[in-house]
């Protein structure tokens, strides 16, 4: 049997043409650790808007991605059409929702439907992944 390869170790001996496929492969295993630590090395999180996000994995109807955001700073108001869900890693967060305030501490989960408009603030430095799911598309198996 042939070992597995670890995501971050593959990730950094490929340009990033050559990654993308990778997000896609039949089996990913992330360490979420090293992807941390990745982030706040990059130009947004040292010098710019204070948050950095890194897809980790990328099919046609599904999409995580990673993001540090650091204390006090705030994603505007967004969405999207697909169902997301939002985990808090480390930190806190609270979104704000047309209707709702909605308080993630660590390891608190949120489910959203599609076309939920929300922003996100950083009560503290946090991580969180974020899970998009599209519907697959009728023509699609």
């Amino acid at each position: 049997m042939a070992p597995q390869k670890n995501v971050s170790q593959s990730r950094r001996n490929t340009n990033s043409m050559q990654r993308l496929p990778h997000l896609a492969s039949s089996l990913l295993q992330v360490s979420l650790p090293e992807e941390v630590k990745q982030l706040r090395q990059q130009e947004p999180w040292l010098r710019g808007t204070g948050r950095s996000s890194k897809t980790l994995v990328k099919y046609p109807d599904l999409r995580v991605v990673l993001i540090s955001m650091k204390a006090n700073t705030v994603m505007k108001e967004h969405k999207t059409e697909a169902r997301i869900t939002i985990l808090t890693v480390a930190g806190h967060i609270r979104l704000h929702l047309a209707d709702a305030t909605i308080e993630l501490p660590v390891g608190n989960l949120l489910a959203l439907d599609g076309a939920v408009a929300h922003d996100v603030e950083a009560l503290k430095q946090s991580v969180f992944l974020l899970t998009i799911s599209w519907p697959k598309k009728k023509h699609e198996n």
